[in-house]
């Protein structure tokens, strides 16, 4: 998860003071993972509990968890067995945390009300992710077909319609095949669900409703080694299981 991303996505709450606080971090993101947030307050011309709002405008829990969003984006620090394990646990907390928080009743309202879902996974991992909604929403009767590849879109688009749904899992958001439904899918004002990374792209722009997940790098090894970072894409699944639990709840509330 990236500091510039929650920023992005919680910029209309931001005042001026807090803009002061974030140039300051952006410009000192090395000394800022070491300070205390006396030092980081007193380096801002701002209270301490200036920098914890700050931070909890950001959806965060305070300054620690600040602290601990910097300390992940560093490069290489990752290099031993205690760092990765607390790092990890760190990410995984704040994500369930986060996404606990988002509001699912849109896109359940879409799935209520389809008449038939599909979906499309831009690559190996997203197809995972796809299997797992099937799995999950199996268990309320929802049926969900998926479309592989660009020969099956243009046989299903011929018969959807208005009443149908369809979700694109795309981490980019700018996969060309993804993009390409999502324009077909809006000229037919078929509704679309995007799973995508949280930042600008062109396939949330086209959709109906959209879930973002932010997945982060993990380096394992020491700086200088010709190794590939490990990215985990747990939040995928996170996502998929408490938008299942908060449908559940909704349909619950519709039938009631």
């Amino acid at each position: 998860m990236k500091l510039e991303e929650l920023i992005n996505k919680h910029k209309s709450s931001l005042n001026q003071t807090d803009m002061v606080v974030w140039k300051y971090i952006f410009n000192n993101k090395q000394r800022c993972r070491h300070m205390s947030i006396h030092d980081l307050a007193k380096e801002c011309c701002v209270s301490s509990t200036t920098i914890v709002r700050f931070a909890k405008k950001l959806s965060l829990d305070g300054f620690s968890d600040l602290k601990a969003v910097l300390k992940m984006e560093e490069e290489g620090f990752l290099n031993d067995e205690k760092d990765v394990l607390e790092a990890i646990t760190t990410f995984y907390h704040h994500s369930w945390r986060a996404l606990l928080k988002c509001n699912f009743d849109d896109v359940s309202k879409l799935m209520y009300r389809a008449k038939r879902v599909f979906a499309y996974a831009s690559g190996y991992v997203q197809s995972n992710v796809v299997q797992e909604i099937k799995r999950l929403f199996f268990y309320d009767d929802v049926f969900i077909y998926e479309v592989k590849g660009k020969e099956e879109f243009h046989s299903v688009n011929r018969i959807l319609t208005p009443d149908d749904l369809v979700i694109i899992v795309s981490l980019s958001g700018e996969a060309p095949l993804a993009v390409e439904f999502a324009q077909t899918l809006q000229l037919k004002e078929v509704p679309l669900i995007s799973i995508t990374r949280l930042h600008d792209n062109s396939l949330a722009s086209l959709s109906t409703e959209n879930l973002y997940i932010t997945p982060v790098i993990f380096q394992l090894y020491e700086v200088g080694e010709n190794k590939t970072p490990y990215e985990s894409m747990s939040p995928y699944f996170l996502l998929i299981e408490i938008w299942y639990v908060k449908y559940k709840l909704y349909r619950k509330n519709k039938m009631t």
